[in-house]
């Protein structure tokens, strides 16, 4: 093992507060999990993982503009007003709205009336139900669910098992079939459109997994029910898919069942995801990506998610590819295959919380993970990844950057008893961790390592953490990495001079 730096390396300031006299001494000297190949070109939804348990739906009355469908909290997160919610998960550094932009800390306030109908919501554990922020704030959604459907250009419904879909006073679909009733009031919209024009969906039924509804460009889709997705399906299918597309947006979507891949968006700008309750038995909860393009430096542009609850997925939770300017209110992840939110090739994001409860049990996957030159900016790795909080709990590991990636700030880190790494920086590149503080509990180490195909690892910060029956390696050395102000308990550091 590699205990000294070279003369090139700048001077590194540690600053370590160790409590106890008996350490723990690791070496870790081995290299990432062999679960870690470097570089994957995205992830296959795999069927046939069990459905996690998941956290119980917000017990509190009606959130305007989501679907009541609460998770770690009540719904009230970034996109909808909440009319109260003590519980709301959203809020965090200001984060959410329904503009999707980014707010002062705390702007999001407490709703409408601060603790009010919403209620507190009753799900997630270990501190889950969010951070920083009493309600999601921002401006009532222009699309709920409980709204009037004459504000829309399209309605679809069920009544007694039969689905209808209307434009107008036009019928334009009658029969058994979800989808085909789906992609009916989709398809009567104005063809060659240049804005939106909306599709309100209401009631629940059932889609195949070899089957998809087609999203059109320049489309509002609101579905106000619940999709289950029944059978067995292969490839990029998706009861919700799109692919060279653009202006879409989905301010409503509650998925059972087991998909392919919950939400797939390939090649589609200007893409806008409200409130979406994934609780599956297999598949991949939502892939965006630009892989449909021959130049993969052309990233698809201006993507935002407000909220997602997914649990059950046999693969990731959430997944990006090739997408720059995103930003991501919440993610709550619960029992997912591989991680929670998997950043790949993406750059400009703004996340909120990242909530794990199992994400990647027995697997090198993370409940934050980003890969494959994530955060890569012109060949460098300027500060361009901002996370607010990663909560994790069990799984695989907390957070796990690998594969050329870096540029990244994550302000409050909360990671106890992950089954592997807590968290492994491996070849990256100006990552700073717990900027603002945070706590690893128990679990796997915290290590900086670096494989030797790829340039080593540098200018890493571990700072501001409780580090508890656990430790801090680093090994081989990276440059110019930094430690400072962490309080060990119980716990030993093993880095570099």
């Amino acid at each position: 093992m590699e205990r000294g730096r070279s003369m090139m390396r700048s001077t590194v300031r540690r600053r370590t507060t160790v409590r106890m006299a008996s350490l723990l001494v690791v070496a870790g000297c081995g290299s990432g999990s062999p679960n870690d190949a470097p570089g994957t070109a995205g992830t296959s939804a795999v069927i046939g993982a069990g459905a996690g348990a998941g956290a119980a739906a917000g017990t509190g009355g009606t959130v305007v503009g989501a679907s009541g469908a609460g998770a770690g909290g009540a719904v009230a997160t970034a996109g909808a007003q909440s009319t109260g919610g003590s519980g709301a998960t959203g809020g965090v550094s200001g984060l959410g709205g329904s503009s999707g932009m980014t707010s002062a800390a705390g702007a999001g306030g407490a709703g409408t009336g601060g603790a009010g109908s919403g209620g507190a919501g009753t799900g997630g554990a270990s501190g889950s139900g969010g951070t920083t922020g009493a309600g999601a704030g921002g401006a009532p959604s222009a699309y709920p669910c409980d709204g009037d459907p004459n504000g829309y250009d399209a309605v679809v419904s069920n009544s007694g098992g039969s689905w209808i879909a209307q434009r107008g006073s036009d019928m334009v679909y009658s029969g058994a079939d979800m989808r085909a009733a789906m992609q009916a009031g989709i398809d009567s919209l104005d063809p060659g459109r240049t804005s939106k024009q909306s599709v309100l969906v209401q009631g629940s039924g059932s889609i195949a997994a070899n089957a998809r509804v087609s999203v059109a460009s320049y489309t509002i889709l609101n579905v106000c029910g619940t999709i289950d997705v029944t059978g067995s399906g292969s490839g990029d299918m998706a009861p919700i898919y799109a692919r060279d597309r653009s202006d879409i947006e989905i301010p409503n979507l509650s998925l059972t069942g087991a998909p392919v891949y919950g939400m797939f968006f390939r090649d589609v700008d200007n893409l806008h995801l409200g409130q979406i309750d994934l609780r599956l038995s297999s598949g991949l909860g939502i892939r965006i990506d630009n892989h449909g393009r021959t130049d993969r430096a052309d990233k698809v542009t201006n993507i935002r998610i407000d909220h997602v609850y997914v649990e059950g997925t046999s693969t990731q939770g959430v997944e990006t590819y090739g997408v720059d300017d995103i930003t991501i209110g919440t993610v709550v992840a619960r029992n997912t295959g591989d991680s929670g939110l998997l950043l790949n090739d993406t750059t400009h994001a703004e996340i909120g919380l990242v909530d794990a409860i199992d994400a990647g049990t027995g697997t090198g996957y993370a409940a934050f993970r980003m890969a494959n030159r994530n955060g890569r900016v012109d060949g460098a790795y300027p500060v361009n990844i901002h996370v607010g909080e990663v909560i994790a709990r069990g799984g695989g590991r907390g957070i796990f950057c690998v594969s050329e990636s870096g540029g990244a700030v994550i302000d409050r880190v909360d990671i106890a008893d992950t089954g592997n790494n807590s968290i492994l920086i491996e070849n990256c590149y100006n990552v700073n961790i717990a900027a603002e503080g945070g706590s690893v509990t128990g679990g796997g180490d915290i290590r900086i390592a670096a494989r030797t195909e790829f340039a080593n690892s540098s200018q890493i910060t571990i700072q501001n953490l409780t580090v508890t029956d656990s430790a801090i390696n680093e090994n081989p050395c990276a440059d110019d990495s930094t430690f400072l102000d962490n309080t060990l308990v119980r716990s030993a550091s093993n880095v570099c001079n």
